[in-house]
């Protein structure tokens, strides 16, 4: 089972960018990545996610604003988020996913957009 570290959060302004990285431990390329958020009092909601095919999902709520991407050379996934907005606030996880494995699960990585 790989393990992941996410990085890349931090405080924006609304408007504003980020991109964050998911780093996994050994190869991903037969897992299917997502990234999740999951702000204070709510529950852990799905944001994308990429198949081993690199097929994508998106959250309605994300559609047109963050694109998910993977590097398989790098055991590395992407979420580029673009047009923040304040309720894009949330500790966001990355995990990887395969039929008849547990889940792997990183530490996350705080977003907070404000001005």
């Amino acid at each position: 089972q790989v393990q992941l570290v996410e990085s890349g959060g931090g405080l924006v302004q609304p408007g504003g960018s980020l991109r964050l990285s998911c780093a996994a431990s050994g190869s991903i390329s037969i897992y299917t990545m997502g990234w999740y958020r999951q702000a204070p009092g709510k529950q852990r909601d799905l944001v994308a996610s990429i198949t081993s095919g690199s097929s994508t999902n998106y959250a309605d709520s994300v559609t047109g604003r963050f694109t998910i991407s993977r590097d398989n050379a790098k055991n590395t996934v992407y979420l580029q988020m673009n047009s923040l907005k304040p309720e894009d606030t949330a500790v966001y996880y990355c995990r990887a996913s395969r039929p008849w494995l547990p889940d792997a699960w990183g530490q996350g990585t705080q977003v907070t957009v404000s001005s």
